[in-house]
């Protein structure tokens, strides 16, 4: 198997695949035909040259592809909206209202993120400071109850029936992306074979994330003490970009390599990708397709297999 560079994310009734400087994301509409948008876009790691930086490039391409997937969402989603479409006059003021709630939502969502995942449990921590005042088995405790509360949020939001499609479209990205690695030709018969989990999957690298921060928070407080329990928050918050930049590294190595160490690393990711991916179905598998012909040259790929 090789790299194949290339990547992407389920959207509402489609997928968006990115490939370098440009994505794009296939739709499947109510009346069952396939809309395909492509764009260029320069990453924020190339605008702000950090792109070849290990660690400062996973911050960046984690703020990155949180804007790039709202933006493909909204944009997916916009086919379904049953309120009237804006006249023309009215199009340049709601695009800007549109960046506006982007940018804002995607912010929220950052803040929200960090409080669930980082805050929350190192306050349920400190309801065992009854029973120890170990600070290693403290943060132990922490990174547990940091993994169980992912991993009930993972598992909430996959019984709800709309976000049950959208893994199937996730599944139908991952087969996609598998066919093509494998040197097999991209169809929806040949990508219908392959595993629907992917070792650069986002939900592994969020697995990761979890990992990397219970390591980075114990070693962390283990050799610099701090009793104040504000400064604590505060530290955890300020570590997030850090992990989250190591995290990026992991699975990048992870992607571009085959042993026995790769695929321990990826066991827990595949195993929380049961749950955020589901099997697709041929429809599903024709849009993920639409969306990497778009913008990938899959032939010439398998071209370079060959050599």
């Amino acid at each position: 198997m090789k790299y194949a560079n290339i990547g992407g994310q389920a959207v509402m009734e489609g997928v968006m695949m990115r490939h370098k400087n440009r994505y794009a994301v296939a739709v499947r509409k109510s009346d069952r035909t396939i809309e395909v948008m492509t764009e260029e876009h320069i990453s924020y790691g190339q605008k702000f040259h950090v792109s070849d930086i290990p660690v400062i490039r996973g911050v960046f391409a984690f703020i990155d592809s949180m804007v790039l997937g709202m933006q493909t969402l909204t944009w997916s989603a916009s086919f379904f909206d049953e309120e009237e479409k804006p006249e023309k006059e009215d199009r340049e003021k709601s695009e800007t209202s549109d960046k506006l709630f982007m940018a804002a939502t995607v912010a929220l969502s950052l803040i929200l993120s960090i409080g669930l995942f980082m805050v929350l449990p190192f306050f349920i921590s400190g309801l065992f400071r009854k029973v120890t005042d170990s600070s290693l088995i403290l943060g132990i405790v922490e990174g547990v109850v940091r993994v169980l509360i992912f991993v009930g949020y993972i598992l909430g939001i996959s019984r709800m029936k709309d976000i049950q499609r959208l893994f199937m479209y996730h599944g139908a990205e991952h087969k996609t992306i598998n066919c093509i690695e494998h040197g097999e030709e991209l169809t929806p018969e040949n990508a219908a074979k392959y595993s629907r989990f992917h070792k650069r999957c986002g939900t592994s690298f969020l697995f990761i994330v979890m990992f990397v921060s219970i390591l980075f928070f114990l070693l962390f407080f283990q050799i610099f003490p701090v009793e104040s329990m504000a400064l604590k928050v505060i530290f955890r918050i300020l570590m997030v970009p850090v992990i989250a930049g190591v995290s990026y590294e992991i699975i990048q190595w992870a992607g571009r390599h085959d042993s026995g160490l790769v695929c321990l690393v990826s066991k827990p990711g595949f195993w929380m990708q049961k749950f955020t991916t589901r099997e697709p179905d041929a429809e599903m598998l024709e849009v993920a397709i639409a969306s990497i012909e778009a913008i990938y040259d899959w032939r010439e790929f398998q071209k370079e297999l060959t050599k």
